[in-house]
């Protein structure tokens, strides 16, 4: 038997889903959301999304986040350029 989708209420009576593995092993859990057919929604994203979605690595720096750059530092484009003057 293949993976299946479940839609729940949770602790806090938010409407979720998971994704349960043949084994019933708990892939992932989704966001909350307002109602089933908000989730039904969800599911039917998951599915088209799952089989052409491209894997990306999330790394911690070590200024919290995942960002490219450093926490409190200026991006690149809000950096100054200073440029010597052709001569």
């Amino acid at each position: 038997m293949a993976g299946h989708f479940e839609i729940f209420t949770d602790a806090e009576a938010n409407i979720r889903f998971r994704l349960l593995g043949a084994d019933g092993t708990v892939l992932a859990i989704s966001g909350s959301y307002a109602d089933k057919r908000s989730a039904a929604d969800g599911i039917m994203a998951v599915r088209e999304t799952a089989g052409t979605g491209l894997i990306k690595e999330a790394r911690s720096n070590a200024w919290g986040g995942t960002g490219r750059t450093r926490a409190g530092l200026p991006t690149p484009s809000q950096r100054r350029h200073r440029h010597s003057p052709a001569v």
